[in-house]
């Protein structure tokens, strides 16, 4: 199969032919379809985080399953499939007391000594975040993807894997938002956005996007915010608090950098949360003052929106369906996986919102 392999850090993809092996005990194969392009694969690419190399990068993907190994009882082949990141074991403790967004059990991977999943020529090519998305199949275990209807289109579909998942599962799961509480998302990407669109879902009563790029800013509107502010103004905070009446009660931080979260910190009403989604450097650290501790204000992390992807993947697909969920919108462009190095280079410059690979 065609898939783009990354062999060193901060050097373009290159489209290679890959083998791919045949599913095993509780494997699946499945014909990729659509990815999109998510600045958790660029932090990688970049080499801000670590992997093992070469790699297939590649994790917000939706396609169709093409075979399945042994054992496999959750899909058939034929169906029509969103993948995660979130791939869980259903025993350890974790999942058991249902956190499986923080399974990291081995089971879910082929056992040391075993054939590897991905190959090029003699080489071990090290599977992403268990799907390694970026390549015309992907082979993950069975708890790695989930089915869905198929009237819904899969380019859109991909975004629910990672960026919908995580943003909509901030308001739904981790800040548990209620109707009429007030929200500020720092950050109008592809997460950000899909936060803002949840929020309005949820009820929330004042929902204020924060973002330095004018057409993301009125995309957030165009999604469900009731502000929007231009995080580049010397006084974004101050024009969050005046505009919620003291802070808000939830504020999420979907960029990744120290200065959102620092700014998600700062627009809290007493008693308020912050919710952290992006990947900051590995080094940064974040947290709150004396004063912030004494007003009751909470910091928390937000892997993944917290989810439990099998019912929620196909809930936010239903949201679509029904007209709820605004994912046309996100969607910048489509792009063919031969141009997968263009679509990050569009990602560095952080002016649109999401670029979809789509194969053939």
């Amino acid at each position: 199969m065609k898939a783009a392999v990354l062999f060193e850090p901060g050097t373009p993809l290159q489209i290679e032919d890959v083998t791919i092996s045949s599913p095993g005990p509780r494997e699946v194969l499945i014909r990729t379809v659509a990815v999109g392009v998510c600045r958790s694969d660029l932090h990688f690419v970049d080499g801000a985080y670590p992997h093992a190399l070469p790699t297939i990068p590649g994790h917000e993907a939706a396609g169709v399953v093409e075979a399945v190994g042994s054992d496999v009882s959750t899909v058939k082949v034929g169906d029509h499939v969103v993948t995660c990141l979130s791939v869980f074991c259903g025993h350890c403790e974790f999942c058991v007391t249902g956190h499986m967004h923080l399974c990291i059990d081995s089971s879910v991977r082929r056992p040391k000594g075993t054939a590897s999943r991905l190959m090029l020529g003699d080489r071990i090519v090290h599977q992403m975040l268990n799907l390694s998305a970026y390549a015309e199949q992907m082979l993950v275990h069975e708890h790695a993807c989930v089915a869905i209807d198929r009237d819904m289109p899969l380019d859109r579909a991909a975004l629910i894997g990672c960026a919908v998942t995580t943003g909509a599962g901030a308001v739904f799961n981790v800040a548990d938002v209620t109707p009429g509480e007030t929200v500020c998302v720092v950050g109008c990407g592809g997460i950000g956005l899909a936060a803002v669109n949840a929020a309005k879902i949820a009820g929330a009563g004042k929902i204020i996007a924060v973002d330095p790029v004018p057409e993301k800013r009125a995309l957030a509107e165009k999604l469900g915010a009731t502000h929007s502010v231009d995080a580049l103004s010397d006084t974004a905070a101050e024009q969050v608090v005046e505009a919620s009446r003291g802070g808000v009660h939830h504020a999420i931080e979907a960029v990744g950098r120290p200065q959102s979260a620092a700014t998600a910190v700062k627009v809290l009403r007493r008693g308020g949360t912050a919710t952290i989604l992006g990947m900051m450097p590995l080094g940064e650290k974040v947290g709150l003052s004396a004063m912030d501790l004494l007003a009751g204000k909470k910091l928390q992390g937000g892997l993944m929106g917290g989810n439990r992807f099998p019912v929620d993947i196909p809930r936010l697909v239903d949201f679509y369906l029904r007209g709820d969920l605004d994912l046309d919108s996100i969607i910048a462009d489509r792009l063919p996986l031969a141009r997968i190095n263009d679509a990050f280079d569009e990602l560095r410059r952080g002016d649109s919102v999401r670029s979809v690979i789509e194969f053939a």
